[in-house]
C-alpha cells in the first residue's frame, strides 16, 4: 500500500475519532451511536497503521490493487451504519407510536374527569 493511501486512511481515521467526540461532548449523538463511528474510524485507522495484514486479506479475497478492496471496505462500513441506524429508526418509530396512544388514552380520561364534574 502507497504510503498516501496509509497516511490519508491514518488522518481519516483520527479525524472521524475527534469529530465523533465533538459532537459526543455538544450532546448531538448518544453513546450508542457513538460506540458505532468509533469502532468504524478505530477499523479504518487499523486499515492504516497495519496495511499488510489487510494487504493479505485482499490477496485472498481476490482484490489486486489495494485501493480497490478499501474503497469495497468503505462501501462495507457505510452498510453496516446504514443498516445499524434503520434498526435504530425502526425502534423510535414504534416508541413514537406507542407514546402517542399513551397521550391519546390520558388526553380521553382528562376530558372525562373534566365532563364528569
Amino acid at each position: 500500500m502507497s504510503k498516501n493511501l496509509t497516511l490519508t486512511l491514518i488522518i481519516v481515521g483520527l479525524a472521524l475519532i475527534i469529530l465523533t467526540t465533538f459532537i459526543l461532548k455538544k450532546g448531538r449523538i448518544s453513546e450508542k451511536h457513538a460506540l458505532l463511528w468509533y469502532a468504524m474510524s478505530i477499523l479504518i485507522l487499523l486499515l492504516g497503521i497495519i496495511p499488510n495484514v489487510f494487504t493479505v486479506i485482499s490477496k485472498q479475497l481476490g482484490f489486486y490493487v489495494m485501493s480497490s478492496f478499501i474503497i469495497g471496505v468503505f462501501i462495507g462500513i457505510l452498510i453496516i451504519i446504514t443498516m445499524a441506524l434503520t434498526v435504530m429508526i425502526a425502534g423510535q418509530k414504534k416508541k413514537t407510536t406507542l407514546l402517542i396512544q399513551e397521550v391519546s388514552i390520558l388526553k380521553e380520561e382528562v376530558e372525562n374527569l373534566k365532563k364528569s364534574r
